[in-house]
């Protein structure tokens, strides 16, 4: 164990004392909050943007109809001919022309107007356009069916059945899905860090298999041996540069947000529409709503979310980590790696799309807890199902315990299994290994 050790600082310290490793680790989040910036300020910029759209009305209809908004602000035009209309908003660069033509009724009326532009519309532009027509043309044969807006708005109003637990707890639609996003944002986290850092492993086996210093380490230690401290020795090291990643991106993020004074805002640009003022009767029990399922995320167990999301991306990592130290064994250089990467990848995007379908139907059907307890792809489905809870409706104690023991066994027995390949590919030069041939090397 006292050699184990050796090896686990020898790698760690070779990690953070690399002169890249140190700049990256303090440059990467300065960029990463920089760009962060740059989108929310272009963003700001690109929505305080005001389309100005001319309106040409021949109609007895639509006159009071298009309200101006922050973002869009319409210009009515009087005594010019369409061609005339179309020369003007050209010449002074406006966003469009809506031309209504005459007619004796609105359906007449809507079925011939037209939207004019230098180029393809916004389709939010034409999307509050088309409400407007939509919502006229409703109203219109309301009024020849003998219903008044305010009677059909009754009518038209939603229903939806309430559910509750038998303890006597409201449930709240579409809860399991969001408890599934926030337990897949975590699972896609481990994914990412995976994707990163498993090349670290991987480089770091070839890096020393070439300068042939492996020859000499390789007699006095044991291939499991210097297999299991390297892995553990370089997933530091990268666990150590992700936690000042986060903390630093974070913190400096909150600062630079703070001192620009930039915040997110909500879709302001909606145009007022006789069924939007009659929706404000139904406010209070859409806060209510709101409320429940502020009250839901609060009961949501984040400690035990997060102790487990560590417990799953460590034993993930370690994982995918040694397969990846055992490519590193096999090949002599970087781009021979490629016919190997695919498959490891496949199981983790596999994970995230099966997982999120299977979760979102039902979590504790066979698919998901499949997934949840395959040690390859229970990282990030485990992940997904335990926003749910343990026990009592939530994922089972013993699916999680088993789900751990698995991945530990797992970690052990591919640790076990690379070190062998390990053994015969760090001495093999020259030649482009098959899959074929490593089924031989695991024999030796």
């Amino acid at each position: 164990m006292s050699k184990l050790g050796l090896i686990i600082k020898r790698e760690y310290l070779a990690k953070v004392r690399n002169k890249s490793f140190v700049i990256m680790t303090f440059l990467s989040p300065v960029l990463m909050v920089a760009m962060v910036v740059l989108i929310a300020y272009l963003t700001k910029i690109n929505d305080s943007e005001t389309r100005v759209i001319t309106v040409v009305n021949d109609s007895p209809f639509f006159s009071t109809d298009f309200g101006s908004t922050d973002q869009t602000s319409y210009i009515l035009l009087k005594d010019l001919t369409l061609e005339e209309a179309k020369d003007s908003t050209l010449a002074l660069n406006y966003y469009g022309l809506l031309y209504i033509p005459a007619g004796s009724t609105v359906e007449e009326v809507a079925k011939r107007a037209y939207f004019f532009t230098q180029e393809a519309p916004n389709s939010s532009v034409i999307g509050k356009l088309d409400g407007v027509f939509q919502e006229r043309l409703r109203q219109e044969k309301l009024i020849e069916l003998g219903v008044s807006a305010q009677d059909f708005e009754t009518i038209e109003s939603g229903f939806q059945l309430q559910t509750e637990t038998f303890e006597g707890v409201q449930n709240v639609k579409g809860i399991n899905e969001i408890k599934a996003f926030i337990g897949g944002g975590f699972g896609y986290l481990i994914m990412m860090f995976i994707i990163i850092y498993g090349g670290f492993v991987m480089r770091s086996v070839i890096e020393e298999k070439t300068s042939r210093i492996i020859e000499v380490i390789i007699s006095s230690v044991k291939p499991f041996q210097l297999m299991m401290g390297k892995i553990i020795g370089t997933s530091l090291a990268g666990l150590t540069q992700f936690a000042i990643w986060i903390f630093s991106a974070t913190l400096l993020l909150l600062v630079v947000m703070s001192f620009l004074g930039l915040e997110t805002t909500g879709i302001q640009d909606t145009a007022v529409l006789p069924s939007a003022m009659n929706g404000m009767a139904a406010m209070p029990s859409e806060v209510n709503e709101m409320q429940l399922y502020a009250n839901e995320l609060l009961q949501i167990p984040w400690a035990m979310l997060i102790f487990f999301f560590m417990i799953y991306f460590v034993l993930g990592y370690l994982i995918y980590s040694s397969i990846y130290a055992a490519i590193g064994a096999a090949v002599d250089n970087e781009t021979d790696t490629q016919q190997f990467i695919f498959p490891i990848i496949l199981p983790l995007m596999l994970a995230i799309y099966v997982g999120f379908f299977s979760v979102f139907g039902n979590p504790h059907g066979p698919i998901a807890v499949g997934f949840s307890l395959f040690p390859l792809t229970s990282p990030i489905v485990m992940l997904m199902r335990l926003p749910g809870g343990i026990g009592d409706g939530g994922v089972p104690i013993w699916q999680l315990v088993l789900s751990i023991a698995l991945l530990i066994g797992t970690f052990i027995g591919i640790v076990w299994l690379a070190s062998k390949i390990y053994r015969v590919g760090i001495l093999m030069y020259g030649k482009k290994p098959s899959y074929k041939e490593l089924f031989k090397w695991l024999k030796y």
